[in-house]
C-alpha cells in the first residue's frame, strides 16, 4: 500500500510537469484558443487530483503533512483569475471505483497495478458502471502470470491471486447487472463461453483459497441444468479477506437463482465459520451474513444493497427482516420431508437454524426482545413437531430431531435468553403470566425422557421452564421431578446441573411443602433422592471443598435449602446427605453477605440447634461464627421475603445461645441492628389496615426482638462498667 502511494506521487508530478508545458504553449500566440482548453484541461486535473487523493487516502492514512502537501498539483503557471475553476465537492463514494478503475487501465507501475487490484474487492461498483474492459484485462493479466509449465510463475503469485480476486468480485456484479437475462463477459468475441474461460483458468494450479474463489466463481455461471462444482474446502485457515468476500459475493448465487445444494452447504459453512470465530465477529461482517441467510429465505431487498461493500449501517434492517422470516418458517413448517420443498426456502431456513442463532446473539443490540406472545407461537411450531416426532407415520426421526432442537434453540435466542450460567441466577423476566395453563407445558417435561436425555435439548428445555416460570400439570410432576433428579447428578456437564438446580429453585415452594403431594410414590422420592441431587447439582465430587468461584450458584442453592427446612420433614434427609457440612465449609471458606449470611444461620438453627454449641463449631473460627450471625440481622433491615420474618423466634434463641462469643464492639453493633429491625417490624405491622386480623406471628416477633434487645443492652452496659469505654 505504501508504494501505491509512492508510485501516486510520482504520477502526480508527471500530471504536473505535462501541465506546465501546455501552460507554456498557451502563452504564446495561441493564447486566446487555447483558453477554452486550458479550463477544460484544469477542470480534468482537478478531478483526477480529487480521485487520486481519495486512494492516496485509502492506502496510506497516516501521511504526515508535509506528504499530503507534496500531492498537491503546483497552479502557480495557470493563476491567472479567469482561468479558475471551481468545481463542487464530489463525494468520495463516488469516486472509489473509478479511481481504481483509471489505475488499472492506465498505470505502468507493477506495484501500482497490484495494489488497485488488491482494492477492486473493497470498493464499491456501482450498476451503472461498466467494467467489462476491465474483466478482459484482469483475465489477461492472470494469464501473463502463467509460465510454460501450466504453473503460476512464483514471483508474480501475489499478483495473479489479485487479478483473480479483482476479476471475480467484478464477474459477480457483471451478471447481476443484467440478471433476470444470462449473457457472457469473458468470452472475446461470443467464441467461449464464460464457463469454458474459467474452466481453463482452473486449469492453473493454484491451490487453496484461490482455487476455492474460482470455483465459486463458476457455479455462478453454469451451464443451464448443470448440477454444479463440488465445494468441498476446509474453511478454517482461509484468509479473512477471502472469507470476508465469499460471504459478500455468496449472495448473488441466490438472488440470481444460480444456484443448488452443494452452494447452499457451503454457505452455511462461511456464515457458521464466520460468526463461531474465536474472535467477535464486526458488524460488517455479521451484515455479510445475515443478508446472505435473508436472501437465501427468500427476502426481497433492493440491488443497492446487495452491491453495498459496507452493509454495517443495513445490520438492524437485516437482522429484523431475517427474524421475522424465520418466526414464520417455525409456525408454517408442520414436520413434513423437508426435500420436497419446491423453492427451497423452507429446505434452507432449516438447515440455517443452525447457524442463525449465532447471527441473532452478535446483533442482539439490533432487535427487539419477543414478546411473550411471539414466545408461545414459537414455543407451539416446537410442540407440532415434537408431536410429529412421536408419530408412529415420521419417517425420519432424526431429522425431526433436529428441527426440534434447532427450533427451541431460535425461540430462546430470539427472546435474548442468555446461556451463560452467570447470567440465570439473579433474571427475572416477565414472560410469565396466567393466561397459559400448565397444561401447555406439558410436552416439555415430556421431551427430555422421550429424547434420552440429550443433553442439549434437556438444558434447553429447562432454562425455557426457567425463564417462562412455567409449571407443570399434576399429572406430569413425577415425570419433572425426576428429569431435575437426573440432571443433576455428578455424570451431568455443569450447565446442566445449574439449570436443574435454578429450576429446583423456582419450585422450592411446592418442594417445601412437602405434606400437601399427596403422590406417596412421588413424595417418596422427592424425599429421598432429590436431597442428595440437590447437593451433587453444587458439589459433583464428595468432599469438595467450597470455592469463592461457585459463590452465585451457592446462593440459589442456600435459598432452595432454607426453604426446605421450613418443614420439618426434610430435616433429617438435609442432615443426612452432609447439608450441614456444605454449609459449614462455606462459612468457613469465605467471607460472607448479608443474604447468604442469613439463609446459612437459618439452615443451621433449623436443622440441628442441638449440634451448634460453640464446642461443636471447632471447624469454624469463633469469631467468623458471630460475623454470619451478625450479618443475618442485617438482611431482615433489607429484605421484603415475607418468609425470612418466620425465622426471627429461632433467630433470636440462636443470637442468645452464643451472644457470649461476642467481642465487645459486635454486641454495640448488634444494639443497633435490633434497633433498626424493630423499625422495620413495627412499620410492617403498622401498615395493617383497621379490621383486619393482627398478625400473631408478628406481634410475637416484636416482642421477642425487644426481649433480645434489652439482654444485649444489659449486657453492653456490663461491659462498659467492667472494662469502661468500647472502642
Amino acid at each position: 500500500m505504501m508504494s501505491l502511494h509512492g508510485v501516486l506521487e510520482r504520477s502526480l508530478a508527471i500530471v504536473r510537469l505535462s501541465l506546465t508545458r501546455l501552460s507554456e504553449v498557451f502563452r504564446g500566440p495561441v493564447h486566446v484558443a487555447g483558453t477554452f482548453a486550458r479550463r477544460s484541461l484544469q477542470q480534468l486535473i482537478t478531478r483526477l487530483q480529487n480521485w487520486l487523493s481519495f486512494v492516496v487516502s485509502r492506502v496510506s492514512t497516516k501521511v504526515v503533512d508535509s506528504e499530503a502537501q507534496a500531492l498537491d498539483l503546483n497552479l502557480d503557471t495557470l493563476s491567472e483569475d479567469e482561468y479558475a475553476v471551481t468545481l463542487p465537492d464530489i463525494p468520495t463514494s463516488n469516486l472509489e471505483a473509478p479511481s481504481v478503475k483509471w489505475l488499472l487501465e492506465t498505470s505502468t507501475d507493477p506495484e501500482v497495478f497490484l495494489a488497485a487490484a488488491s482494492l477492486v474487492p473493497q470498493v464499491e461498483w456501482t450498476l451503472d458502471l461498466d467494467t467489462s474492459d476491465m474483466l478482459y484485462q484482469l483475465y489477461d493479466t492472470f494469464t501473463d502470470c502463467v509460465g510454460f509449465d501450466g504453473k503460476i510463475m512464483p514471483s508474480l503469485e501475489e499478483k495473479a491471486s489479485a487479478c483473480l480476486m479483482a476479476m471475480s468480485h467484478l464477474y459477480y456484479g457483471r451478471v447481476f447487472q443484467v440478471y433476470p437475462d444470462r449473457d457472457e463477459f469473458l468470452g472475446r468475441g461470443r467464441r467461449d463461453c464464460d464457463y469454458d474461460v474459467l474452466s481453463r483458468m482452473q486449469l492453473v494450479d493454484m491451490g487453496g483459497a484461490n482455487d476455492m474463489v474460482l470455483r465459486t466463481t463458476m457455479n455462478l455461471c453454469l451451464p443451464e441444468n448443470d448440477r454444479g462444482m463440488s465445494l468441498w474446502y476446509p474453511l478454517h485457515g482461509c484468509p479473512d479477506s477471502v472469507m470476508e468476500w465469499l460471504s459478500h459475493s455468496l449472495t448473488y448465487h441466490f438472488v440470481t437463482g444460480r444456484v443448488h445444494q452443494d452452494i447452499e452447504r457451503f454457505a452455511i459453512d462461511v456464515i457458521s465459520e464466520l460468526l463461531s470465530s474465536s474472535s467477535s465477529p464486526s458488524n460488517q461482517i455479521v451484515a455479510n451474513c445475515t443478508l446472505l441467510a435473508c436472501v437465501m429465505v427468500g427476502v426481497q431487498f433492493d440491488k443497492k444493497d446487495i452491491v453495498r461493500i459496507d452493509k454495517s449501517s443495513s445490520l438492524p434492517q437485516f437482522v429484523n427482516a431475517l427474524l421475522a422470516k424465520f418466526q414464520m418458517v417455525l409456525r408454517e413448517y408442520d414436520g413434513g420431508d423437508l426435500d420436497k420443498d419446491s423453492t427451497g426456502v423452507t429446505r434452507r431456513a432449516w438447515k440455517l437454524l443452525d447457524v442463525i442463532c449465532l447471527m441473532l446473539e452478535s446483533a442482539k443490540d439490533h432487535y427487539p426482545t419477543s414478546r411473550s406472545v411471539d414466545v408461545m407461537r414459537n414455543l407451539d411450531a416446537c410442540r407440532k413437531i415434537y408431536s410429529r416426532l412421536r408419530s408412529p407415520e415420521q419417517n425420519d426421526p432424526w431429522e425431526l430431531l433436529k428441527a426440534l432442537k434447532n427450533g427451541l434453540r431460535f425461540t430462546l435466542t430470539a427472546a435474548k435468553v442468555s446461556r451463560d450460567p452467570a447470567r440465570w441466577w439473579h433474571s427475572y423476566y416477565l414472560w410469565s403470566d396466567d393466561s397459559h395453563p400448565p397444561e401447555d407445558f406439558d410436552w416439555l417435561v415430556d421431551c427430555p425422557e422421550y429424547i434420552y436425555y440429550n443433553e442439549e435439548m434437556t438444558f434447553d428445555i429447562l432454562l425455557f421452564l426457567v425463564v417462562m416460570k412455567a409449571r407443570c400439570s399434576p399429572a406430569k410432576q413425577h415425570q419433572f421431578f425426576k428429569s431435575l433428579i437426573a440432571c443433576m447428578g455428578s455424570n451431568m456437564p455443569k450447565h446442566l446441573r445449574y439449570i436443574a438446580l435454578r429450576a429446583a429453585h423456582d419450585n422450592r415452594e411446592a418442594i417445601a411443602s412437602i405434606d400437601a403431594i399427596h403422590d406417596v410414590e412421588l413424595r417418596d422420592m422427592i424425599l429421598t433422592e432429590l436431597s442428595p441431587a440437590i447437593l451433587t447439582a453444587v458439589c459433583p465430587q464428595p468432599g469438595t471443598t467450597y470455592s469463592s468461584d461457585d459463590s452465585d450458584s451457592d446462593l440459589c442453592y442456600l435459598e432452595l435449602l432454607f426453604a426446605l427446612t421450613r418443614n420439618s420433614n426434610w430435616h433429617p434427609h438435609l442432615s443426612r446427605d452432609h447439608h450441614i457440612d456444605r454449609c459449614i465449609s462455606i462459612i468457613a471458606k469465605c467471607r460472607l453477605a448479608e443474604q447468604p449470611a442469613f439463609y446459612l444461620v437459618g439452615i443451621l438453627l433449623r436443622i440441628a440447634p442441638e449440634r451448634l454449641s460453640v464446642t461443636s463449631l471447632d471447624s469454624i473460627m469463633v469469631q467468623r461464627w458471630w460475623d454470619v450471625l451478625d450479618n443475618a440481622w442485617f438482611n431482615l433491615i433489607v429484605t421484603e421475603d415475607i418468609h425470612c420474618f418466620e425465622l426471627l423466634p429461632v433467630l433470636v434463641e440462636g443470637t442468645k445461645k452464643h451472644m457470649q462469643i461476642s467481642p465487645e464492639y459486635g454486641l454495640k453493633h448488634l444494639t443497633e441492628k435490633l434497633d433498626a429491625v424493630l423499625e422495620v417490624l413495627e412499620r410492617r405491622n403498622s401498615e395493617q389496615g383497621e379490621g383486619e386480623c393482627i398478625d400473631i406471628a408478628m406481634t410475637e416477633s416484636i416482642v421477642a426482638v425487644k426481649e433480645l434487645r434489652t439482654v444485649a443492652g444489659e449486657m453492653l452496659e456490663k461491659l462498659i462498667d467492667s472494662e469502661g469505654v468500647i472502642p
